[in-house]
């Protein structure tokens, strides 16, 4: 059973129209070819025209949306069936919000690692909502240096409502995981590709979100707290989100325009969920687009790109 956001409530009413003529079709002798064909025509052009002029807001939702693609699904489309998961950071155990291994992309041999959240209640628990622990970030920081032993890429797939922020998690410091796998990252001797394929929220998606080109979802966010968060410390209540979204410049055409990604990958009308087969693909063909002219790079002139990369943006004032 599809799952219909607030504002595609046109776009469902159109599909009960069609899923209705199709069961009088089948019932009797009665042709509803022309009326059909009708529907299916207006039902695209009503979803291209909703999805053609998005709010902040409901950008923030289709990332939310329940059919959406998570990492897994992707790692799996990438890779033809090839990835093989690794497990545990070695010291506390193995973290089922992160997950990563190594899988071949056409051919090469690439490190992947992402948040995975669940696909229903019990994977959700299972998968701590997608809100990785410390040793989550230290497995994907261990996966990272296994990569660079062996020379090999780094893909990080981000969908995350944020690290998990319990007793136990600060406890096992989660700060200093967050803010090693930076410091690490802006080191790694191996190129390194970001895509935000759902929520980019705060430091738990910069724990894996520092690379040689960072690309966002056209339907994704990236921001440093959740609408929601922002409207209840702003105004005291979740009912502002709407113009949270909108002050915090949070959606991927904000972020490219303030020079905080390297591009926007585009989405099939109707959000990754829609067709997962295209969206995997359109991210498939931007990773190994962006990998092709990363792996010719000098290691050395790799790091120091990515440094000054990451070193230029905000503002900056030179001290005399």
């Amino acid at each position: 059973m599809q799952t219909f956001l607030e504002f595609e409530k046109p776009i469902q009413n159109i599909i009960e129209q069609i899923e209705k003529l199709k069961d009088v079709a089948n019932q009797g002798q009665v042709d509803v070819g022309a009326t059909l064909k009708d529907l299916e025509k207006k039902l695209a052009e009503t979803r291209k025209s909703i999805y053609a002029d998005l709010s902040p807001w409901e950008r923030v939702q289709v990332s939310r949306h329940a059919d959406r693609p998570y990492s897994l699904k992707y790692i799996d489309k990438l890779t033809d069936g090839t990835f093989v998961e690794q497990h545990g950071d070695r010291t506390v155990k193995d973290d089922k919000a992160m997950v990563g291994g190594f899988g071949l992309l056409d051919g090469r041999t690439v490190m992947f690692i992402g948040q995975q959240k669940g696909i229903n209640t019990k994977m959700r628990q299972y998968r701590n909502f997608g809100m990785p622990n410390p040793e989550g970030y230290r497995k994907a920081l261990r996966l990272m240096k296994l990569a660079e032993k062996f020379g090999k890429p780094v893909v990080t797939l981000i969908d995350t409502p944020g690290a998990f922020p319990g007793l136990e998690a600060e406890e096992r410091g989660q700060g200093e995981a967050i803010a090693r796998n930076i410091f690490e990252m802006c080191q790694l001797r191996v190129p390194i590709v970001c895509v935000i394929i759902g929520e980019g929220a705060s430091g738990g998606a910069l724990g894996i979100g520092v690379g040689d080109r960072v690309l966002m979802l056209e339907n994704t966010w990236y921001s440093v707290i959740s609408p929601e968060s922002c409207s209840s410390i702003l105004w005291r209540s979740w009912d502002f989100k709407e113009k949270a979204a909108e002050a915090l410049k949070l959606t991927a055409q904000d972020m490219l325009k303030s020079k905080l990604i390297d591009g926007i990958i585009p989405e099939p009308v109707g959000g990754a969920h829609a067709d997962v087969d295209k969206a995997t693909s359109l991210v498939k063909a931007e990773v190994k687009k962006h990998l092709d002219k990363l792996v010719k790079i000098d290691p050395d002139k790799l790091v120091a790109k990515r440094v000054e990369k990451f070193c230029s943006m905000g503002v900056t004032v030179k001290v005399k």
